[in-house]
């Protein structure tokens, strides 16, 4: 199938036979990655170095923005900024319904309150930490990749993707992880300044390292809804989810 260079603004009506399917996995990826990655601190054993932290999350956690360079990348800013703020609601309402399980009275003889609490406890601190981050990191970085890609004529997609993930990822993780975790036990201040750097780092070497993936996703993707999507003329207010 042909691609055709379509502006963002003239995309209404037009069927997307995966946009859906793509936003799905923006979003899993998105909640999984708060639960199951964000508190764990791990090491890696680095030549030179010794021991040092990371958040088990930088494993999972990139792959997200990785989707949302896709979105915007074929899609445009606009529907990118609707996945966004379906993004914001789920985890929004994750941290709520964290919040009622674990407050519920455990029934008589069940042991594992302790540990339930222990494990999602803390979920809404850093979910609420993340929504926040998450917010303003991957609209920094869907409106740059947008900007870059007008700006270079849509030539160039691993400078859009890379520079983009510098700058969102950067937001992203200057905000998190102060908000998640300064004060909190176990984490020192030294800890917290250290795994930000650190994830800020392998996030864009993730991005980096991943490229020729993006580049093939962004390519079929292309080829099967038949456009490339410039943002010529879009208001790239976040404030917004229409398209």
């Amino acid at each position: 199938m042909m691609v055709e260079k379509v502006e963002a603004g003239t995309l209404h009506g037009r069927p997307m036979r995966f946009f859906d399917l793509v936003m799905a996995a923006f979003v899993t990826i998105l909640l999984l990655s708060n639960v199951l990655g964000a508190g764990k601190v791990a090491t890696v054993d680095l030549p030179l170095i010794g021991d040092w932290p990371f958040g088990a999350g930088i494993l999972f956690f990139p792959l997200g923005y990785v989707i949302g360079d896709v979105l915007t990348e074929v899609y445009g800013y606009a529907r990118a900024r609707r996945c966004i703020w379906v993004g914001t609601a789920a985890l929004l309402f994750m941290a709520f319904m964290s919040f009622v399980v674990v407050a519920l009275p455990p029934a008589p003889g069940w042991t594992g309150q302790g540990a339930y609490e222990q494990v999602f406890g803390q979920v809404p601190r850093i979910v609420m930490a993340s929504i926040i981050a998450f917010w303003a990191g991957e609209f920094v970085n869907s409106a740059v990749l947008a900007r870059m890609k007008v700006w270079t004529g849509g030539r160039h997609l691993w400078m859009r993707t890379i520079g983009s993930t510098v700058a969102g990822q950067g937001v992203d993780s200057l905000i998190f992880y102060p908000l998640a975790f300064l004060g909190a036990a176990g984490w020192s201040n030294d800890l917290v300044i250290k795994v930000l750097l650190t994830q800020w780092a392998l996030k864009v070497a993730w991005e980096v390292l991943l490229t020729p993936l993006t580049y093939l996703v962004v390519g079929a993707l292309k080829r099967r809804e038949g456009m490339d999507v410039f943002d010529e003329r879009t208001d790239f207010t976040p404030f917004a989810a229409r398209v």
